[in-house]
């Protein structure tokens, strides 16, 4: 993001909101109230950052641990590249797939090309949901298997630097 393609209001909401909203009935109120502007202002702002690209979505990010959903599984699948962007946005929209994106092979170790993340309380509970995807990738899949997660790693995006330490 390039700061200077904003103005200060756009820059102190970026800061007020890139650790999350409140968990209040009307976080854009509450926000505007830090930022001293309306309600109207600050969605009008996020949606108009999300319009230019500064921001990709607004969205909860689950700690799926807390959440009592223990198997994390990163699903990866070797597809026929013919066939794996179509393939690719139906295991998107699978309702169990929080997110599913296509990346380059890396022969001769890594022959994966498409990524489903699957989460469910136990892997005997995941198995059933690779096999959907199994299921939907059909002979175009060559080879597969699931890395389960051990921790997490990461749940944030880019941070600013506070106001009073930019040149």
């Amino acid at each position: 993001m390039d700061p200077s393609a904003h103005d200060a209001v756009d820059l102190a909401l970026i800061r007020a909101t890139q650790g999350g909203l409140p968990l209040v009935s009307a976080p854009y109120a509450v926000v505007g109230a830090l930022l001293g502007i309306g309600e109207d202002e600050v969605i009008a702002r996020l949606a108009a950052m999300q319009a230019n690209g500064t921001l990709r979505r607004i969205a909860a990010v689950p700690n799926h641990y807390a959440l009592g959903w223990r198997a994390n599984g990163m699903t990866v699948w070797n597809v026929d590249d013919a066939y794996v962007d179509a393939l690719g946005e139906q295991v998107g929209a699978l309702p169990f797939v929080s997110h599913c994106y296509r990346r380059p092979r890396r022969l001769p170790l890594w022959p994966y090309n498409l990524f489903a993340m699957v989460h469910a309380h136990t892997r005997e509970e995941a198995q059933p949901l690779v096999a959907r995807i199994a299921a939907v990738l059909g002979d175009a899949c060559r080879a597969q298997d699931v890395l389960w997660s051990t921790r997490i790693l990461k749940k944030t995006g880019l941070r600013l630097p506070p106001a009073d330490t930019e040149s």
